[in-house]
């Protein structure tokens, strides 16, 4: 291998674990100063998590939505020129058309868009006596699939609930993605018991490494996120893990280490296509 490619076979990323409060410049101006943190450790890639400019729950998606381009997205636009990263925007509510959307958008190290990930998967679930949560009261469901390409490798997006559908990543890995990202805000019920075991499971699935963003847990919000944002490798070991407070976690995405696990263990080539198959119906936003 030359020493190039080398180079190119390894990156970091940053997962920057945002204390998300009622004030949107503020939520702004510290996703912006920890942009600059991340990029100054020497970080290629730097994500955000789920509803990063706003809270989290119906009541506030009509609130602080915005149109794209608006003020979040140019303030995520400058962060990444400056810094000159790949900048996954977490996502924010989006309003388009009289609809609104929970939406992820990735600018590339000029600062330009390179992707709109519209939350396919709306969360709507209800465990009694635990927690009732119902995102289509208010939101739109996004229709692609989502998808682009760095120096060092293609990346799959999904937000949060959307962890859950493993056709998703599967189709993502099959496409050749080697990293899927997904901003998210698991809540004290599905966080201990589904947040790093979904993760884990989709590495593992597809041989790849998988990259979540939590806010920050904050105990006296109407929905308390779980926190503890995670890159977990192809083997489906925890490599970096955040706590609850605000924080930047860190992770050196080897991408010679994905091959050799897919080497080592080569399901792709063992798949029995002959016998089932995961298809999508549509192409992927890439």
């Amino acid at each position: 291998m030359s020493t190039l490619a080398k180079a190119m076979s390894k990156f970091r990323l940053a997962v920057v674990q945002l204390q998300v409060g009622g004030v949107k410049a503020d939520n702004l101006s510290r996703a912006k100063r920890l942009v600059k943190e991340a990029a100054g450790r020497g970080s290629n890639l730097v994500m955000l998590p789920e509803c990063f400019n706003s809270p989290y729950g119906t009541s506030f998606f009509s609130q602080y939505a915005e149109r794209i381009p608006g003020e979040s997205t140019e303030l995520l636009s400058e962060a990444a020129r400056e810094n000159q990263v790949y900048l996954v925007g977490g996502s924010i509510p989006e309003e388009d058309g009289g609809k609104l959307y929970n939406s992820c958008i990735v600018f590339g190290p000029d600062g330009k868009v390179i992707l709109k990930h519209r939350k396919i998967h709306l969360f709507d679930i209800d465990v009694p006596g635990k927690i009732r949560f119902q995102e289509s009261e208010t939101l739109s469901p996004g229709d692609t699939l989502s998808m682009f390409e760095t120096p060092f490798c293609k990346v799959g997006v999904g937000i949060c609930y959307d962890i859950r559908f493993a056709e998703l990543a599967q189709l993502y890995s099959r496409q050749g993605c080697q990293l899927l990202v997904y901003p998210g805000a698991f809540n004290m019920t599905t966080g201990p018991a589904h947040w790093e075991l979904l993760q884990r499971a989709r590495a593992v699935d597809n041989q790849l490494y998988v990259a979540t963003a939590s806010p920050a847990r904050d105990e006296s919000s109407s929905y308390v996120a779980w926190g503890h944002s995670t890159v977990v490798n192809p083997w489906g070991e925890v490599i970096s893990k955040a706590g609850t407070e605000e924080e930047v976690i860190y992770a050196d995405i080897d991408l010679q280490y994905l091959a050799d696990v897919r080497q080592q263990i080569p399901i792709t080539a063992q798949r029995r296509n002959d016998l089932y198959s995961v298809t999508s119906v549509q192409r992927g936003n890439s």
